[in-house]
């Protein structure tokens, strides 16, 4: 589930209100360990979830570095990458004649 949280400073473009929002969704959902809230917490699960983009977006805001911005193609590139060598299938065995 958590990997579904991407780093979201230091790009550029900066990141979008959808993924900030997206992080704090997914965060929700581990701490709380639910990805569907029944009725009676869906008030408390969504408050949370804004409450948590809202300190994401605060803290996206308050950053600061010297380091030039991230190229989103290039990092979303390199995630496929690795995540291509974690799930990869063995290969065949070769069959003997």
């Amino acid at each position: 589930m958590c990997r579904n949280i991407h780093e979201l400073h230091n790009f550029e473009p900066a990141a979008t209100d959808d993924e900030v929002h997206a992080a704090a969704l997914q965060y929700v959902r581990k701490v709380s360990g639910s990805t569907k809230p029944s009725r009676a917490n869906q008030e408390a699960f969504d408050r949370a979830v804004e409450e948590v983009a809202h300190a994401t977006r605060h803290l996206l805001e308050s950053l600061v570095t010297h380091a030039p911005p991230k190229d989103r193609e290039t990092f979303a590139a390199q995630r496929r990458e690795r995540a291509a060598k974690r799930y990869a299938t063995a290969p065949p065995a070769s069959a003997s004649a």
